[in-house]
């Protein structure tokens, strides 16, 4: 999705995708338009041989993303959320699975739908400007895309809690203190660096890479007998990849592997 009326701002670089919320006019709100964008965009990506990493971000130097849009997706969300709760299209917070690696670059506020944006992807860069909440109870709401599940399960209970009931956002050092970001860097430096790290990644065999995502995401709800079988059934199909055979190969001739995620 490219042009000046899009709400997100998809782009391909190479190995890497980067999604853009752009609606700056509105601290990158998300409406209904900017998530069938994000939807059809992360579909793309998924399905696109040639992706190996996406990066999202937000226009401007205010926002990520402050959150729904209350006067468009709230009464959109009230009116399906009964009879259809999954009329929302799938993104990577809830229904689409995807085992590519997203990066956040959180280049300002992360609230709401913007901070369970952030949660859903895998490595987070942020601004030493960065704020991140949830501020839904000030609404008379809690989070609906992933938060409430989220979020205690990345964060100590007391954390979560915290920001669950109270609604009240933390700075960007504190995010990084309880481990919710990888990094905090200087808003001039927080795409280059998210840019840094999705290089690095492309870097290692992409099966492997999906495969790892996959084995962390499904395992968290497994038991860990489960988890450990799922493991060893990844592990099992990665060794009859041309990729293994390349990356074995490489690493005995010292060379540096060309990977071509087959």
């Amino acid at each position: 999705m490219k042009g000046e009326n899009v709400a997100v701002d998809y782009k391909k670089d190479g190995r890497i995708a980067i999604f853009t919320i752009n609606r700056p006019e509105a601290l990158n709100s998300i409406n209904v338009q900017a998530i069938t964008e994000l939807h059809q965009a992360l579909v793309d990506f998924r399905d696109d041989p040639e992706l190996w990493v996406g990066i999202m971000t937000g226009a401007g130097e205010k926002a990520f993303c402050a959150g729904a849009d209350i006067k468009d997706m709230l009464p959109f969300m009230k009116e399906n959320v009964q009879e259809k709760p999954w009329a929302i299209p799938a993104t990577h917070m809830r229904g689409l699975e995807l085992w590519k690696p997203l990066i956040a670059a959180i280049n300002g506020i992360a609230l709401g739908g913007g901070m369970e944006m952030v949660l859903a992807c895998d490595i987070r860069i942020a601004s030493e400007k960065a704020r991140l909440g949830l501020p839904e109870v000030n609404l008379g709401l809690i989070p609906g895309w992933g938060g409430t599940q989220r979020l205690p399960r990345m964060a100590p209970w007391c954390k979560a809690a915290e920001l669950l009931f109270t609604g009240r956002p933390i700075d960007a050092q504190e995010a990084y203190r309880i481990g919710l970001v990888n990094a905090v860097v200087p808003p001039d430096k927080v795409m280059s660096t998210a840019r840094e790290w999705a290089d690095i990644i492309c870097q290692a065999g992409p099966l492997a890479v999906r495969a790892a995502k996959e084995a962390m995401v499904r395992g968290t709800s497994m038991a860990l007998d489960d988890g450990l079988r799922l493991e060893n059934a990844l592990e099992a199909y990665l060794s009859r990849t041309e990729d293994f055979a390349e990356g074995t190969g490489a690493f005995v001739e010292k060379r540096k592997p060309v990977y071509k995620a087959r």
